[in-house]
């Protein structure tokens, strides 16, 4: 699977590397890449939360302390690594790493129905392509999230360098990032959780990603407190109500 995307000109002004890792990582393979993931587990007949962080974050930065959050809530919790990032092998390019969220899924055994899917900021983008991929899942989360990536990659790609030109990432973005197909075929319960006061990623496209859901069963939280890195710690409660009230909703 080849795209302009994956140029560095594009994938290379959008995702990070960090170095940041976990101890004793659960490994899955993907494709050529071995990604450095993070697993806990309560229960295992209890529901899962399959989590996709930010471009700019590692898993690192989320365990142990999200891992306990949801454990609190009596979830298991997976957490995936994007390639090139922790100690996950391979190359971060963001076509390239579609499939890595359905092999972690695979390799931990999660089957789709109790599956939660949960994907920060651009970490959006690989929740949604997971839930379109299996859209049997118990739920899926957006926080943060990105409507049209297309918006944000042009933002900071090197278009001239490479050659390319805006058409070329628009066409590519709807081949693989179109968020309104794959939401709109997505329909079982929705959360998205956005502050009002997002910077990076305006609260438009939360509201753009809620309307094109196709769930009926699907809610729209805006913080009016925090910004794009500060959403959970400056609205702590009401982050974590809104969490439990979802997962409340779809505990068998």
């Amino acid at each position: 699977m080849k795209s302009i995307l994956d140029d560095p000109a594009i994938s290379g002004r959008y995702l990070f590397p960090q170095d940041r890792t976990v101890a004793d990582p659960f490994i899955v393979k993907s494709d050529a890449a071995e990604l450095a993931c993070y697993r806990k587990i309560l229960d295992t007949e209890a529901l899962t939360i399959i989590h996709f962080h930010g471009n700019g974050e590692a898993v690192a930065d989320h365990v142990p302390f999200m891992a306990d959050v949801f454990a609190d809530m009596g979830l298991n919790s997976l957490f995936v690594e994007y390639r090139e990032y922790g100690e996950s092998t391979g190359e971060a390019k963001l076509v390239a790493m579609l499939g890595d969220g359905e092999a972690a899924m695979t390799a931990a055994d999660v089957s789709p129905e109790t599956a939660i899917v949960f994907g920060r900021s651009i970490g959006s983008l690989y929740a949604i392509e997971l839930a379109h991929r299996q859209p049997n899942i118990a739920g899926l989360i957006i926080e943060s999230g990105i409507a049209d990536p297309s918006e944000r990659f042009l933002t900071y790609a090197d278009l001239e360098s490479a050659g390319f030109d805006e058409a070329a990432v628009k066409t590519e973005v709807k081949r693989y990032f179109n968020h309104k197909k794959k939401l709109s075929g997505y329909t079982h319960p929705l959360l998205t959780l956005h502050t009002e006061n997002d910077g990076l990623i305006d609260i438009s496209h939360a509201e753009r990603s809620h309307k094109w859901a196709g769930s009926r069963q699907k809610r729209l939280v805006r913080f009016p407190r925090g910004n794009h890195n500060t959403i959970f710690r400056a609205n702590v409660s009401e982050y974590l109500d809104a969490l439990k009230k979802f997962v409340e909703s779809i505990r068998p």
